[in-house]
């Protein structure tokens, strides 16, 4: 009965109303918990909200993709590519950004990535040329990689990519090879802990042998 008198209630302020409608509309935040939010922004020093909301829309509006690797950048090629220490020659294959925040944690890779945006999924409509597949096969076909490191979940989804991928370089030479499976199977790889994820790098096995696991 509390719960939906909360859902039927009109707020006093119709400015509090449409904060509390646009922070709900981030995944798991519900009504609730956005309007705990929005009283606590509210508490505190205007400079500092104002600073936020500047933050964000800085963010939104100026951040954008490095032009090799597909990862979010500051500039037109990212920190990690234009690292001159890293081995260029080796190159990781993850699903999105936050793939690469969690495998950067693990110190255990010093290569560079290459950032799909998602991964095949038939049931969500996603096909190969709704992903950066096309980009990563011109790296191979420019002999720009010698190893390759399949980096994605432990998904039926992801099984699929890997072994689309697969097929699609099969003919070059290259080095393909996969992550160990330290990561249980239906895993998210950025909710792996770092040794875990570190050990799945570093004891990665050649790709073919993982297909027959």
């Amino acid at each position: 009965m509390i719960f939906l008198y909360f859902y039927l209630m009109e707020f006093s302020s119709k400015l509090l109303s449409n904060v509390v409608d646009e922070i709900s509309r981030l995944p798991g935040i519900g009504k609730r918990t956005a309007l705990r939010l929005a009283l606590y922004l509210l508490k505190q020093p205007k400079e500092n909200t104002l600073l936020l909301s500047k933050s964000l829309e800085k963010f939104r509006t100026e951040i954008d993709y490095c032009q090799k690797c597909h990862n979010l950048s500051d500039r037109v090629i990212c920190e990690i590519c234009s690292n001159e220490r890293r081995n260029n020659k080796l190159l990781c294959v993850v699903e999105d950004i936050r793939d690469v925040m969690a495998i950067e944690s693990t110190n255990q890779y010093n290569g560079l990535y290459h950032v799909l945006g998602g991964i095949i999924s038939p049931i969500e409509g996603i096909g190969p040329n709704d992903l950066n597949i096309d980009s990563l096969i011109d790296k191979v076909k420019s002999n720009q990689v010698e190893e390759l490191i399949f980096a994605l979940s432990s998904t039926l989804e992801a099984d699929t990519t890997n072994f689309y991928i697969y097929k699609a370089i099969s003919l070059y030479d290259i080095k393909i090879s996969a992550i160990a499976r330290g990561i249980s199977v239906g895993d998210e790889l950025e909710y792996a802990d770092e040794v875990t994820l570190g050990r799945s790098i570093s004891r990665r096995i050649p790709y073919e042998s993982s297909i027959s696991e």
